[in-house]
Formats: C-alpha cells, sequence, structure tokens
C-alpha cells in the first residue's frame, strides 16, 4: 500500500464535535482544561455504560465489549492473537480538545465549549458520548462542582464550519457525514510544511521527554504514524496502515527542519493518583523541509494529525496543531 495514496483515496472515519454548554455559576477554568475534561468524561461514561457495576474493568466479563472500555480504556489484543507484536496498550480512540488555554473565570452564563474527536467505531457511539458529557456537566465542574447546560453539539467540517447535530431542546442525534477525506499536498509544500503547536507536544524517548534541542523530525513522523496506524487498525478494522506507516517514517530520515519551539509546563491534579503531577511539551513554530516527493507524501499524515494530534496525552488535547505550507505560514 503506498503511503500517500492511502490517505489521500480512503474516506477516514474521523468526526470532529463541538459542544456548548452554560455555566450555570462563575467557573474557574485552569491553565489548561483538558486533564479536568477528560476525567469528568471518563467518570461519567463509566457510570452511564458499565453493567456489571465491578470495582475495576480488568477481569470484567464484559470487557472487550463494554461501550466504556472501548473508548475510554481500550484493551489491546490478547497476547499473540496480533500478527506483528503482543501490545500492552493501544490508544484510545477519542480526543478532547479543551477551551483555548488559560486560566480565567467563566461568568454564569457565559459559554464553556470544547470539541471532542472521535475515530472508528467510536463514532457509532455518539449518542452515548453526548449522554455522558451531558451529566457530567449537569454534576459540576472542577472540583467546586460548578454545574454548566449542555446546549448544542455541533460536527465540525475539515474548513472548521460548525453544523448542528443535537440540541437541548432537540436531543436526537441529526444525520451528518462521518468521514473525511485528506487532501493531496498543496502545490506550495514542495518549499516546507509549518506546524503551529498549539497544545504542549510532548515525544518521549524510553519513557523520558524529548526537549527541543534533541527532537527530531522523523521522532515527530514516526510517533504519528504510528498513532494513526494503530487507530486505524483497531478502532477502524482497516488494514495496510502499518507498513504505510514503516514506509513514511523511514521517508522523514531524510528531512530537515528549522524551528521555533519552547518548552511549556503545566500542573495537573490526578484523580487516578491522587496528587498534583507536571507535564510539559513544546510549543511553537516547526517547518520540515525536504524533497517534494517526501513532502507530498507526508502531508496527508500531517493533516491527519490535526484530528488525532500527536505524543503523549493526545486524549487531553496535548499535541495539537494546524498545518500550513511554508508559503501560507508567512
Amino acid at each position: 500500500m503506498d503511503c500517500h495514496a492511502a490517505l489521500a483515496m480512503t474516506n477516514l472515519p474521523l468526526a470532529r464535535y463541538r459542544f456548548t454548554a452554560i455555566v450555570q455559576q462563575p467557573l474557574a477554568l485552569p491553565e489548561y482544561a483538558g486533564s479536568l475534561l477528560r476525567g469528568q468524561f471518563g467518570a461519567a461514561l463509566r457510570n452511564v455504560a458499565c453493567m456489571t457495576r465491578q470495582p475495576t474493568c480488568p477481569g470484567c466479563p464484559l470487557l472487550q465489549t463494554c461501550p466504556y472500555t472501548r473508548i475510554f480504556e481500550a484493551p489491546p489484543p490478547p497476547k499473540g492473537q496480533h500478527t506483528l507484536q503482543d501490545f500492552s496498550q493501544i490508544p484510545n480512540p477519542y480526543v478532547i480538545e479543551p477551551p483555548t488555554p488559560g486560566a480565567r473565570v467563566l461568568d454564569a452564563g457565559d459559554a464553556l465549549v470544547f470539541d471532542v474527536v472521535l475515530v472508528g467505531r467510536a463514532i457509532d457511539q455518539l449518542a452515548l458520548v453526548v449522554f455522558a458529557l451531558q451529566r457530567a456537566l449537569a454534576q459540576g465542574l472542577p472540583r467546586q462542582r460548578i454545574p454548566a447546560d449542555l446546549m448544542q453539539v455541533d460536527w465540525v467540517d475539515a474548513q472548521g464550519t460548525p453544523q448542528p447535530v443535537w440540541t437541548h431542546d432537540h436531543p436526537t442525534l441529526a444525520e451528518h457525514p462521518t468521514t473525511l477525506q485528506a487532501p493531496a499536498a498543496p502545490a506550495d509544500a514542495s518549499d516546507g510544511i509549518t506546524l503551529h503547536i498549539h497544545t504542549p507536544l510532548r515525544l518521549q524517548q524510553q519513557g523520558q521527554p524529548l526537549g527541543v534541542a534533541q527532537l527530531t523530525p522523523r521522532a515527530l513522523v514516526a510517533a504519528l504514524a504510528r498513532r494513526s496506524a494503530l487507530l486505524m487498525e483497531f478502532h477502524a478494522g482497516q488494514t495496510g496502515w502499518g507498513e504505510a506507516a514503516k514506509q513514511i517514517a523511514h521517508q522523514s530520515e531524510s528531512l530537515t527542519d528549522t524551528r521555533d519551539l519552547h518548552w511549556f509546563d503545566w500542573t495537573r491534579y490526578s484523580s487516578r493518583q491522587q496528587q498534583e503531577m507536571t507535564l510539559g511539551g513544546v510549543l511553537g513554530r516547526w517547518t520540515l523541509n525536504g524533497s517534494s516527493e517526501t513532502l507530498a507524501a507526508l502531508w496527508p499524515w500531517l493533516w491527519l494529525g490535526q484530528w488525532l494530534h500527536v505524543g503523549k496525552n493526545a486524549t487531553m488535547g496535548m499535541g495539537a496543531y494546524t498545518l500550513a505550507a511554508t508559503g501560507e505560514s508567512n
């Protein structure tokens, strides 16, 4: 399978949804709300989806079919059942995209707006996702339990245009597209491709984060290609992505880059570990340069990454970027 054709010619089972809620009391948002929203979503989703009421998921007889685990704690395939390797974990088929980073207070009556990206079969569970988030918001955010009323959910197309698919007054999901088409690289992409990184991008090697000086184009492309391949294989049932990911990672070894990046740390509270945790990653602008053939092959993968994100904690919205051909980025 040619790695460019695989993405340019296949309908990608991806959808971005915009959730708009009205807060009932002043709500203090943390510097980065992705962790908060993911934690509330997970707790509510487990509460509404779990049928056995076991305290933990491992060992549950419904582990492989439960919508909670298939969305929020996706179990890897049993050992020996995958043709290439055994997996200790696989990526989950959702991304929470929080409000623009920055601590601030929403007044009563203000809108809390965030996006959720669903991948593959998780899109079929949209009604459950909406219900879980509606309940999570109604029960209150964050530790102060400030309630919010979910008013509308929009499907957002590839150009960023929203289309209502659910409203508080008409809580039945409307028909909408559930696939995207990765475009071919624009002509001026042969001059370079620029990533404008909006939330901390944390690439790791042997469990350690890569600082600005340690980052390489190959580390970025390999991480994104692997994440894309695993999501499409395990959550959309599409084959051939693994080989395509290897091809594009190999091609990326010839890339050069220029960067205007800085490290950003933020602190979040882990309810699982009952403690504050400091995470960080790079923000800024990163331009990849190479042959026109390599950049054309790379473009669909990077385009896809605008939905999937890349790096550690992508599900809480880290590793978000927008893409531009170098000729468009100035």
